[in-house]
């Protein structure tokens, strides 16, 4: 049998390049690494090119040329996703092409946690969403036609991240889908603020969470089952970008991601942000619905160690999510021409804050360089930042990309503190390009 080349290994089983390039190893290997400095020889055989900034890599970390892969997969109106799991549908999208300005519906993820609706054909204005909950004054239906009549209208660009975007980088491994970077997005969101429509509807001074249902059915096909219901304190609901959207970009949300009406309540997990919306609850008390409880969309409250056994009453609801970025330009794998400076962009977010700087390096976060930054379109936007880099001579180079929020904290230039459930992981992200 013909042996594969390392890169072709790489995209069909990355386990057994890891094995094959570095032998067997005592500890889980991830698509980032951990690996030995005494590896870094046969990784500069692997990228076909010396490393010249090789003493200054983190031991372990595997280059970014061989830890991408290119896998595509199609869903209906979505092109180029990569599928990480098909019961329930959930996909990621490669850096490369979250580029836009403003995501394009066909490159927003899919993160699905039951089965969704079918919605071929209905009469989407008949659409019905209802009021109810402890803490909800009076108790009321209202279709998509009436929100539309009833309500202003507002447009937001609004970012949307899974909790567990990057979960795949953990060590131990976390269970759940393996998702790398590509778990997020900014679509323009049209609809009404649900602070307005609460105040119509009335809320009771005792309310405490806001919730949804969606009309999703559980992955058993179970319909007496949720397969999601989460929610937010009444704080973050009556924000005003906080919207129930009907139309993304500017049409109707792809089937995927919502339509005919989802909540949108961007900082926080996108697991909070509902989708085929069809009931609202004010709560009394914080909800208890599915995903709320036990361990997920939870982390340790106070740090522990990798592999750690956490108790649920010791884990604390995610909230805010943390400052990240994106490369999304050039794509990872490239070649570039010696003694010319490489033009670079990307976007960064940092949850309920703004981001105050990005900085980009050449040589594994040695040496940093200010990127310039622009400021968001509106608040929970991401904000776009572009620099020119240079590098001091031909071999193989990483560009990695770090932002710094408003409240003075950068991302990890690794892997951020450990936790169960393999969220939060705002490691800088890194591609590669080999100088020519």
């Amino acid at each position: 049998m013909k042996k594969r080349g390392i890169h072709e290994l790489y995209n069909s089983d990355p386990v057994a390049a890891d094995e094959e390039l570095w032998g067997r190893q005592t500890h889980p290997i991830t698509r980032r690494g951990f690996l030995t400095r005494s590896s870094l020889v046969a990784m500069s055989t692997a990228v076909g090119a010396s490393i010249p900034f090789a003493h200054l890599m983190p031991g372990g970390l595997i280059p970014a040329a061989l830890a991408q892969s290119d896998a595509p997969f199609e869903i209906p109106g979505k092109e180029g996703l990569v599928i990480l799991n098909d019961r329930p549908v959930n996909a990621e999208t490669p850096a490369h092409l979250l580029d836009d300005r403003v995501t394009p519906a066909k490159h927003l993820f899919v993160r699905n946690n039951g089965i969704p609706p079918t919605t071929t054909g209905i009469d989407a204005d008949a659409w019905t969403l209802e009021f109810g909950g402890e803490s909800v004054a009076r108790e009321i239906t209202l279709t998509i036609a009436e929100l539309k009549k009833q309500f202003k209208h507002y447009t937001y660009q609004l970012q949307l991240e899974c909790g567990g975007n990057g979960r795949s980088e953990f060590v131990p491994p976390a269970s759940g889908n393996q998702w790398s970077i590509g778990a997020v997005g900014c679509p323009e969101w049209t609809g009404v603020r649900l602070k307005d429509v609460l105040e119509f509807v009335g809320i009771k001074d005792d309310a405490v969470y806001v919730a949804y249902y969606g009309a999703d059915i559980h992955a058993s096909g179970d319909r007496n089952k949720v397969p999601i219901s989460r929610g937010v304190p009444v704080e973050k609901a009556l924000e005003d970008e906080t919207l129930i959207a009907w139309a993304m970009n500017g049409e109707d949300i792809p089937p995927m991601n919502g339509y005919p009406l989802r909540f949108v309540c961007a900082g926080w997990p996108g697991s909070v942000s509902g989708k085929w919306l069809n009931k609202i609850i004010v709560r009394n008390q914080v909800h208890d619905g599915p995903k709320m409880t036990g361990t997920s969309y939870r982390i340790p409250c106070k740090p522990v160690a990798p592999g750690t056994t956490v108790p649920d009453d010791e884990m604390c609801i995610i909230e805010s999510m943390p400052v990240k970025s994106l490369i999304t330009f050039p794509k990872s794998g490239i070649e570039h021409a010696d003694g010319k400076a490489l033009s670079i962009r990307g976007h960064a977010w940092a949850g309920d804050l703004d981001v105050s700087e990005v900085h980009v390096s050449t040589d594994f976060g040695a040496t940093w360089k200010k990127a310039a930054l622009e400021a968001p379109a509106n608040r929970f936007a991401w904000q776009h930042w572009s620099a020119d880099v240079e590098f001091p001579q031909v071999g193989y180079f990483e560009i990695w990309a770090r932002a710094t929020d408003s409240a003075g904290r950068s991302q990890p230039m690794v892997l951020p503190g450990w936790n169960p459930k393999g969220y939060l992981n705002n490691a800088c992200h890194r591609i590669a390009v080999q100088v020519v």
